[in-house]
């Protein structure tokens, strides 16, 4: 049985404009003495500081401004760079190097849009030298949608799924930004599906199923970076943390018309269901799946998923396995159906007194496999988590950087 609608993915827009070329900036300057003792090192060293002319610096500017999704460049004038520190307006620093030459300093990262940043130079005379640049603003932003909540616990198929607002042709470079780090070092790899609502979509999946206990850390580092044609910057960082819970799994027969559920490999409970009637669209989808999130009470209409007027009514202790409307929930109008024939819209229905029992100790991100005869095939890899029906070496191909594996 099938829900009303999927929970929305939020749209979002701008991009950056385009400028370009650079301009010399006047700086505030300083000159700092060796010393204040009266020893001829000192003196000389403060002398000769205040004898060279004022240090200059200048950044890549166009009309007063540094064009968002590029590198910031601070060059000097004359001498060396010693010493060079870019913070934007909320005291974050933007890191680079020095060029051997000392004569220029590049930042790692791509300047944010419509931000303001200061610059703090020091030369190998110990002059100093900073001022401000403000950069462009973007023409579309691109922003991310995650999965994994914040502080959150959930099983061990659970993958770390990101959902972009608009397209990401640049997959490659946005991919080098994600980075995955774990308390064991589990092994894992990106992989780029398109997700149900039609927007790209990447998604870290670990070569096995997690193991409970596992501290989770993601941080995508996006600031500045271009998606791409048509895509636009991102104008931000974000992060996440979570913790993987105890190893509960379900199985669904089709065949026995039962769902076995384990807890760390040990049968705990067996459930008499009725599941999709075979032959059709009502049919249940078969496979690896996970239980995307617990939605309790809700109200579903088969008018939404194409299948008429079959069915619309309030339906407890859902737990949702794919966005094209697949659940586990009570369905007490099968009662006389539970353990003998599959004839649901392709939902997995059973009594009130267990849904509640199994509702209640499931955990969003526990796998759910469906076997035997009677399905509709396996979902899409992008209608809920479908990676897991992919072999290792599959998900890993699905991967921007040359299918290469990350292990934090």
């Amino acid at each position: 049985m099938s829900r009303t609608r999927r929970t929305a993915l939020p749209r979002r827009r701008a991009r950056h404009a385009a400028l370009a070329g650079a301009a010399l900036l006047t700086a505030a300057l300083t000159a700092c003495s060796g010393g204040s003792g009266g020893g001829a090192d000192g003196g000389g060293k403060a002398a000769d500081a205040k004898n060279k002319a004022p240090m200059a610096v200048s950044v890549n500017l166009t009309d007063g401004q540094v064009k968002s999704g590029e590198p910031v460049k601070v060059t000097i004038a004359d001498g060396k760079l010693a010493q060079v520190k870019v913070t934007d307006g909320k005291g974050g620093e933007l890191a680079g190097q020095i060029a051997a030459d000392g004569k220029s300093w590049t930042s790692g990262r791509n300047a944010a849009p419509n931000a303001d940043y200061k610059v703090e130079a020091q030369n190998t005379d110990s002059q100093s030298a900073g001022t401000q640049f403000k950069t462009s603003a973007a023409d579309k932003v691109n922003k991310v949608s995650i999965n994994v909540p914040k502080g959150s616990t959930v099983g061990v198929a659970m993958p770390v799924s990101l959902v972009f607002d608009n397209p990401v042709k640049n997959k490659a470079e946005v991919e080098k930004q994600l980075k995955v780090t774990t308390s064991n070092n589990t092994e894992g790899s990106w992989g780029w599906v398109k997700d149900y609502s039609g927007n790209d979509r990447v998604d870290w999946r670990p070569k096995d199923y997690w193991k409970p206990g596992t501290d989770v850390k993601v941080e995508m580092n996006l600031n500045g970076v271009d998606s791409g044609a048509g895509g636009g910057l991102f104008a931000r960082d974000y992060t996440t943390e979570f913790k993987i819970g105890k190893d509960h799994r379900m199985e669904v027969s089709l065949d026995t018309k039962k769902m076995s559920i384990t807890e760390d490999g040990q049968v705990v409970k067996t459930v008499p269901v009725s599941a999709g009637t075979p032959g059709g669209e009502k049919a249940s989808w078969s496979g690896k799946m996970v239980l995307m999130a617990k939605e309790g009470t809700i109200f579903m209409d088969s008018q939404t998923v194409g299948l008429g007027d079959s069915y619309a009514k309030m339906v407890d202790y859902s737990m949702r396995l794919t966005w094209s409307g697949m659940y586990v929930h009570a369905a007490p109008w099968n009662d006389d159906k539970f353990g003998k024939t599959n004839a649901s819209s392709g939902c997995v229905g059973m009594s009130n007194a267990n849904a509640k029992a199994v509702y209640d100790q499931a955990q969003p991100g526990d796998p759910l496999e469906v076997v035997g005869s009677g399905s509709k095939g396996k979902a899409d890899v992008g209608n809920g988590y479908g990676e897991w029906n992919l072999s290792w070496d599959q998900w890993k191909a699905k991967s921007a950087l040359t299918g290469a594996t990350q292990a934090g």
